[in-house]
């Protein structure tokens, strides 16, 4: 899961020291980290002075400096003004006047006005209040200038005067965007949410509720078009229709890996690869060797699978008691583990093949190739192919989630934009239409010519295949995986469960808890000793083994093949709390191991 892991509050609060107008006791406070030398910090400026118009000494605006990069004349101007504040006491005229002489300074300009005032030379004083503003902006993850905070807290929206004034007023829908906004942000979240929805199917399906929380996953529904219709029980939408967009996730996650990612190099790739193929071997001949020929055999692919969502929540809840490399091995780990888990579900859970679909799938699939072939970048063609491609796989009898994959691996990529070239584009654009301020007679913004060419401008910059992982992966974290946890985890505890499914509830939790680890290991050292692989210096084999611990977390893929592999609803409540009791003993096991501070130095 994708996410902006920059600070979002002040490094330092506001202090006596702060350029701050406005009453210290005032309910809004705004500060902004600015330059005087950005066209943007100027726009700005004119927002805040009608800002302080509107509220008064209900508002307190704070100034701290983050000079820009592009302009030579950005830490001068800086450091002028705090020259100014310096030798007269008074920070705000000096502010005022270079905002409004800004941005563009001619050479000589600011020392031309220095003079004008009087000031003496610029101390190192100033020099070091103006860097140790710059660090803080650094440190508040503030990368750009303007950049505001509000109440302490980074602000994240528009900066014309309606969205910062809603903002700054605290509206509902201002607090709802930005609580979502940290909780997306909160590493476990996801894992989070499927620990909830699959505790409430738990304790709906064992309330009085419980017959007809689960009768309403088997109600009908459908599509009728004539003679012809179209359905299925709500909890096959759930697993067939729904997950698909979790699988469309994992394929763009893949290609994006295989192509800019971690196993874009062979050497890099080889590690996480040969640990995967070990961790899925070893708990499937492991499961196995435990059960017998016959009805349960087929659940061999139940303990291969690991939840992504709840192995990364747990390395983010142990923060830096886990190295960086050992994340990195992991989350590629479970993204090859993700790759081949898809295979095996297409290859060995799939229904009886009828080959008419089979066939227009293919040409379907095919033509989205020759879109993608044909540079064909809007997402609209490719969406509505891969949604006839499902009903075609779902009717030929293959897992229709399948087709998720395949949309992934025909979405278009393309090589990175030439931002600089597209940036002088847009303000070219903006300039001619600041020029046209005298026409602007019975008009508002910005021409329609202009604003298509801005947003084609906009989506030049993103890959059409990472646009579309963005706007679909929060779906995907955030709805369908709870969803389908709420669906299928419930499972109603009692011991007529476990009468006569002891040994298929052993063979599934040995193959998570002692297969995955098993086999991620054994796969890791065979790739180091014959030298396919080389193991970063960043963590130990001890912590290896943790991670391969926590990669025995099966929970969605195991749940999702075990659906499929157990169609006797005894032999799925089974293996359902063998995956609860097997994912919860790996994510302790693998706590445990993990916890220790690590050593410097480690092997």
């Amino acid at each position: 899961m994708s996410s902006d892991a920059r600070p979002t509050r002040l490094d330092r609060p506001v202090e006596a020291s702060d350029h701050a107008i406005g009453p210290d006791d005032a309910p809004m406070t705004l500060v902004e980290y600015g330059s005087y030398a950005c066209p943007s910090c100027t726009s700005a400026h004119h927002v805040i002075a009608k800002l302080r118009d509107r509220f008064g000494d209900r508002l307190r605006y704070v100034f701290r400096h983050r000079p820009i990069r592009a302009s030579a004349e950005s830490v001068p101007a800086a450091e002028w003004v705090e020259q100014a504040a310096l030798a007269t006491g008074a920070f705000w005229p000096a502010h005022d006047e270079l905002m409004r002489l800004g941005p563009d300074f001619a050479p000589g300009q600011l020392d031309a006005w220095a003079t004008q005032q009087g000031l003496p030379p610029r101390s190192e004083q100033v020099a070091r209040r103006v860097r140790d503003d710059f660090e803080s902006a650094g440190h508040s993850g503030a990368l750009v200038s303007p950049t505001f905070f509000i109440n302490g807290r980074r602000y994240e929206g528009p900066w014309d005067e309606a969205a910062l004034g809603e903002a700054l007023l605290g509206s509902v829908g201002h607090r709802f965007h930005t609580a979502s906004l940290d909780f997306v942000r909160w590493g476990p979240a996801t894992g989070f949410l499927l620990t909830l929805m699959s505790v409430l199917a738990v304790v709906l399906f064992n309330s009085r509720y419980g017959a007809g929380f689960e009768a309403l996953w088997h109600q009908p529904f459908g599509f009728v078009a004539g003679a012809k219709a179209f359905s299925l029980p709500l909890l096959d939408w759930v697993n067939h229709a729904l997950l698909s967009l979790f699988f469309l996730v994992v394929g763009l996650e893949i290609k994006r890996e295989l192509t800019v990612g971690r196993l874009a190099n062979r050497k890099a790739a080889a590690l996480p690869v040969a640990a995967a193929l070990g961790g899925m071997a070893a708990p499937a001949l492991l499961y196995r060797a435990i059960v017998p020929d016959g009805a349960w055999s087929h659940g061999w692919g139940v303990p291969i699978g690991t939840d992504t969502a709840f192995a990364v929540a747990l390395l983010v809840v142990l923060g830096r008691r886990v190295p960086v490399e050992l994340r990195v091995f992991l989350t590629a780990t479970v993204v090859v583990d993700d790759l081949i888990g898809i295979l095996v579900v297409a290859l060995f859970y799939s229904g009886e093949i009828h080959l008419l679909p089979l066939g227009l799938g293919a040409l379907v699939t095919l033509s989205m190739a020759a879109l993608n072939r044909a540079g064909v970048y809007r997402a609209l063609p490719y969406l509505a192919l891969g949604i006839l491609l499902w009903v075609l796989l779902h009717e030929a009898g293959l897992h229709a989630t399948l087709a998720g994959v395949l949309l992934a691996i025909c979405v278009p990529t393309r090589d990175p934009a030439n931002l600089p070239a597209l940036m002088d584009q847009a303000q070219t654009l903006i300039r001619e239409e600041q020029e046209r301020d005298a026409e602007k007679v019975l008009r508002r913004g910005p021409s329609e010519p202009t604003v298509h060419a801005l947003q084609t401008i906009f989506e030049r910059i993103e890959s059409p295949a990472d646009r579309l992982l963005r706007r679909v992966e929060p779906w995907s974290s955030f709805l369908v995986l709870p969803v389908f946890a709420l669906a299928n985890a419930g499972v109603v505890l009692s011991m007529d469960v476990l009468h006569g499914h002891g040994r298929l509830m052993a063979a599934v939790v040995v193959g998570l808890v002692v297969g995955k680890p098993l086999g991620i290991v054994t796969g890791a050292l065979l790739a180091v000793k014959t030298g396919l692989a080389i193991k970063p210096p960043g963590y130990s084999w001890r912590q290896l083994v943790g991670a391969g611990l926590m990669a025995g977390i099966g929970f969605t893929m195991s749940l999702f093949i075990a659906a499929t592999a157990f169609p006797d609803p005894g032999d799925f409540a089974a293996v359902k709390l063998a995956v609860f009791a097997a994912s919860g003993l790996a994510a302790l096991a693998g706590l445990a191991v993990l916890w220790p501070q690590r050593q410097n130095g480690a092997t």
